[in-house]
């Protein structure tokens, strides 16, 4: 793709796209020209001209995507696009892309590129064939579905895979890890999906990642982009409000005792189909795996009953010499394992991998024994079956920083939740982006017309026992005016579980046979379907805050359980709270009611997704009301008329329920 930049820049030739008699106007019948979508537009051709940094919030039906790719387009640079969710990324390559590059009349290239786990690996696949242990027939069956797809893929994309569950535990059989690959070794290199889907991005003029990609890119180097962003004139990051939390995941340093069992297993594999007898494979082995399930009760402590994921304080783990012993044994037998591969090296490649993977365990091992990093939190992720020692910095400030200097480029960065203020500081501070240009765009859908908000002035504190009950049995309410095309997003998981059972209490209560959705009792795909085949209630925590769009009468009414501020006792989040009062910051109203303004926009953003939406947003938090914060965080919700009483409340949904 040739540079298209005029010599007045990329701004009028914007303009004239997204005009009334454009080319994307002449190439869509409905096409209607946005303002505030024209006005992103013109702001991020400016960033491109100028090789400026750019922040810009683009409130629910702005556009913001065409808004950052026509300028991409027209002006013919090089550029990567990183996305929070592969969904997205399958957006922008498959539907996105294509049509604006066909109505612009454009020769660009685009490639996908995802992270490992969603790419086939033959050499795996063949291995699994043979003898994968599998744990049930509907693995044997998604096996032999994996087979037969396999022989006539070009991209080995997983996700083309209809209907295959992302949570199969045949997916790890067949795909690889940057620990299990064989790299150039592998008798399937030359075919590899992998090192495709590189080749295509080192080719591509515009290349569409994801930002777990990018982040573990950055810090591992293993999947091409460390490569890739020097080539780019530019980088946009949608859904850039996730950024953080997906750079401090990939940007420290973690040990996992799954790791290491993966590690001990695939080394008895290996020893027994490539050098049967010639060291004890089993005893080697099985200490590996002895020290990861003792390193997992040591980082448990007293904590013998864990059901769910558990966020334990590094000083309570490491308090005494449990956990430091359990590391230095740990060490002893990975050592062990990796001294013995040495002598049968040469037999096959899979050993010179196991013996750099035993060396990468031991550092990561050793760097837990020592003092953690400046400006960084240490603790540990405990789940019923395994531990991660996880130390990561508290923020991405100085990796942009450093990407940033690293070379003259343009930066755009977008969302439709980036702060509460002019400045979007919640973002920006956090990404060391305080000297980009900042643009907040507002959503055009009429929100007084078309949506309300009710807040209960009367109800349960969220930490009376009673309230999660009073929760489900409102949402019950609320469900049966509609006749269902309700969604509840809890807080957590716990008062999901109360929440559900309730609101199923209370709906046989009225006699209303509706049915009520729960998160995890099927995958995410298959809930959202039968919620949109209607007479349903959908019930679900964080991972239906966000991301989920529901358009049309399908959903009309949203009821979140409580003001979703950040867990205290986190260590990531008291870190942080430590970091602002040693700058001298109100760590409650800078951080805590920050934060929940940016969840309550996001879970209030699934309700109203078109211009023809309309719906009522419940919030049964009456801090909303009493608490100084309360008006902050109502000031940080779309303009919805706010609704005094619950009478006021239903007559509002059943006046959207006419049957």
């Amino acid at each position: 793709m040739t540079d298209n930049t005029a010599p007045d820049g990329l701004r009028p030739a914007v303009a004239r796209s997204f005009g009334s008699d454009g080319p994307l106007a002449r190439a869509d019948a409905g096409y209607a020209s946005r303002e505030a979508q024209l006005h992103m537009a013109d702001a991020v051709a400016e960033a491109i001209d100028d090789s400026e940094a750019l922040v810009v919030e683009a409130g629910t039906g702005v556009g913001k995507t065409f808004a950052y790719l026509v300028p991409v387009l027209l002006s013919g640079k090089r550029t990567l696009v990183s996305t929070a969710t592969k969904n997205l990324q399958d957006q922008l390559f498959f539907r996105d892309l294509p049509r604006l590059r066909d109505a612009l009349g454009l020769p660009a290239t685009v490639a996908l590129l995802k992270g490992r786990a969603s790419y086939l690996c033959r050499h795996r696949l063949a291995q699994a064939r043979e003898g994968a242990m599998l744990p049930d027939r509907l693995a044997v069956r998604a096996l032999a579905r994996i087979e037969t797809w396999a022989q006539g893929t070009s991209s080995g994309d997983i996700g083309e895979l209809e209907g295959l569950d992302e949570r199969s535990d045949v997916i790890p059989l067949v795909t690889s890890t940057r620990e299990n690959c064989l790299g150039g070794e592998c008798p399937e290199f030359h075919a590899c999906h992998v090192m495709k889907a590189r080749r295509e991005a080192m080719a591509a003029d515009i290349v569409v990642v994801n930002h777990h990609l990018f982040f573990a890119d950055l810090a591992l180097r293993d999947s091409g982009v460390a490569e890739l962003l020097p080539t780019v004139d530019v980088a946009v990051f949608d859904e850039a409000h996730q950024m953080v939390e997906a750079g401090v995941q990939f940007l420290g340093q973690t040990l996992g005792t799954g790791q290491v069992i993966d590690f001990s297993r695939d080394l008895l594999a290996a020893g027994l189909q490539h050098a049967r007898g010639l060291l004890p494979w089993s005893e080697l082995a099985g200490a590996c795996e002895k020290a990861a399930r003792d390193l997992r009760l040591a980082a448990a402590g007293e904590l013998h009953d864990v059901r769910a994921l558990v966020k334990r304080r590094w000083e309570e783990a490491a308090r005494g010499e449990g956990l430091a012993e359990a590391l230095r044994a740990l060490i002893d037998a990975l050592r062990a394992a990796g001294e013995a591969v040495q002598g049968v090296v040469e037999t096959a490649p899979d050993f010179a991998r196991l013996q750099g993977r035993a060396a990468e365990l031991v550092a990561q091992a050793a760097r837990f024994q020592g003092p953690g990093a400046d400006d960084h939190v240490r603790w540990v992720d405990l789940t019923p079956s395994q531990a991660r020692l996880v130390e990561t910095p508290l923020d991405i400030r100085a990796m942009l920083t450093q990407q940033r200097a690293a070379a003259r480029r343009a930066w755009i960065f977008t969302s439709a939740t980036l702060g509460d203020d002019e400045a979007l500081s919640w973002f920006s501070e956090a990404a060391g982006l305080e000297d980009a240009r900042h643009l907040r765009v507002g959503s055009p859908f009429d929100y007084p017309a078309h949506a309300r908000v009710y807040v209960p002035p009367r109800f349960p504190a969220p930490n009376e026992a009673s309230h999660n009950t009073m929760v489900g049995r409102a949402a019950a309410h609320c469900a049966a005016a509609l006749g269902g095309r309700t969604f509840v997003l809890t807080t957590t998981l716990r008062a999901m579980k109360v929440v559900a059972e309730a609101l199923t209490n209370e709906l046989a209560e009225l006699g209303q046979p509706l049915e009520v959705l729960v998160q995890g009792s099927a995958a995410k795909r298959a809930l959202l379907a039968r919620f949109q085949q209607g007479g349903c209630v959908l019930v679900g925590s964080q991972s239906f805050w966000e991301g989920i769009d529901v358009p049309g009468e399908a959903l009309q009414c949203v009821l979140i359980d409580k003001l979703p501020f950040p867990p205290p006792n986190d260590p990531l989040v008291e870190a942080r709270v430590r970091q602002l009062k040693a700058q001298g910051r109100d760590a409650f109203n800078d951080y805590f009611v920050a934060e929940a303004a940016i969840s309550l926009k996001q879970g209030a953003g699934r309700l109203i997704r078109t211009e023809t939406d309309h719906g009522l947003l419940v919030i049964c938090d009456t801090r909303l009301r009493q608490a100084r914060y309360g008006a902050r965080l109502l000031r940080a919700l779309p303009p919805m008329q706010a609704l005094e009483s619950g009478e006021q409340a239903l007559a509002w949904l059943r006046s959207l329920n006419p049957a």
